[in-house]
């Protein structure tokens, strides 16, 4: 009877630690925050998340998913319903991707916000907000997969054409080829050592000799620019003696100032006598002519004078006395 009293008080005794323990699980577990719920549709794969994974907002954890499913308003969407504490700063720029933990695979829901709003989505069914779902970089990875494997397998193709044995032997004879002219390029920097220690040396060596001509080629014609300064201000002054007043320029033109004045006299008065002596002259000349002519037609003006001469026998008009 002892036994069974003591066996029943264990019992009971577990039974009240277990409910204290229960009990204080439940307490501190309890969530007093207020959620908001938000659904997300996208046509890509989810593997990975689970109902009640988290929710991040730019990293913070803000929430958990309640519930996976397909949309019913888009046939072969995968339908995900999320909350979201109210206090969360969700906006009309806010947008959901799917995040991956690690090399575990387990996917989390990541808020974010962009640069500039999204377009509002209507509310589905639920009459729950939607939130756009960008596809996450694993989704895009996969996406792109054929195509990444397709160009690939192009270039492991074009290498292998490229180190084909046609190609290879071309290649050896470059590398041939190349190792030709780096020797003939070593012969050549031998032969412009050999020709700078040759000619280039002797060449320099005399340089500081040459040097010294020039500089007293330059000092000759330094001495030969002051005499052409001289000159010039002996020129200088000889200019200015003959622009001086009662100078050789000044009497020039006085002389000059007379003969224009001696021309235009001659000009004004002896050129028109002169002129008129011409005209007499030719008014004689032609007088001249005219009485020479007639002595050259008619000889006998010397007999009977410059009257008309009858006409002889035989002649026209001739009349017998």
């Amino acid at each position: 009877m002892e036994n069974k009293s003591h066996a029943l008080a264990a019992g009971i005794f577990v039974l009240v630690v277990a409910a204290l323990l229960a009990g204080l699980a439940v307490w501190l577990t309890r969530d007093n925050a207020n959620y908001e719920q938000y659904e997300l549709s996208t046509k890509d794969g989810v593997t990975g998340l689970q109902p009640q994974a988290a929710v991040r907002y730019k990293g913070v954890s803000v929430g958990k998913v309640t519930r996976i499913g397909f949309d019913p308003q888009v046939e072969g969407n995968v339908l995900i319903r999320i909350a979201v504490n109210e206090q969360a700063p969700i906006g009309p720029k806010t947008f959901a991707v799917l995040g991956y933990q690690g090399v575990t695979g387990l996917a989390h829901v990541q808020l974010d916000d962009a640069e500039q709003p999204y377009p509002e989505l209507p509310p589905g069914p639920s009459g729950l907000p939607r939130l756009p779902l960008k596809p996450s970089p694993f989704g895009q990875l996969a996406e792109q997969g054929p195509a990444i494997l397709t160009q690939v397998e192009e270039a492991t193709r074009r290498i292998n054409q490229v180190l084909g044995d046609g190609n290879q032997q071309k290649l050896t004879e470059a590398l041939t080829q190349i190792g030709q002219a780096a020797g003939s390029v070593s012969a050549l920097s031998q032969r412009l050592d050999a020709t700078v220690a040759q000619r280039l040396d002797p060449a320099l060596a005399a340089l500081p000799p040459l040097a010294s001509e020039a500089r007293k080629t330059l000092l000759t014609v330094q001495q030969a620019g002051n005499s052409v300064s001289a000159l010039a201000a002996d020129v200088s002054k000889t200019t200015q003696r003959l622009g001086a007043e009662g100078g050789p320029i000044d009497q020039i033109t006085v002389g000059t100032q007379a003969l224009a004045r001696a021309a235009d006299q001659f000009g004004t008065t002896t050129l028109p006598r002169l002129n008129r002596a011409a005209d007499d002259t030719s008014r004689a000349a032609r007088q001249l002519s005219r009485t020479a002519g007639g002595v050259s037609d008619n000889p006998q003006l010397f007999i009977y004078g410059s009257g008309r001469i009858p006409p002889g026998p035989g002649e026209p008009g001739f009349a017998a006395p």
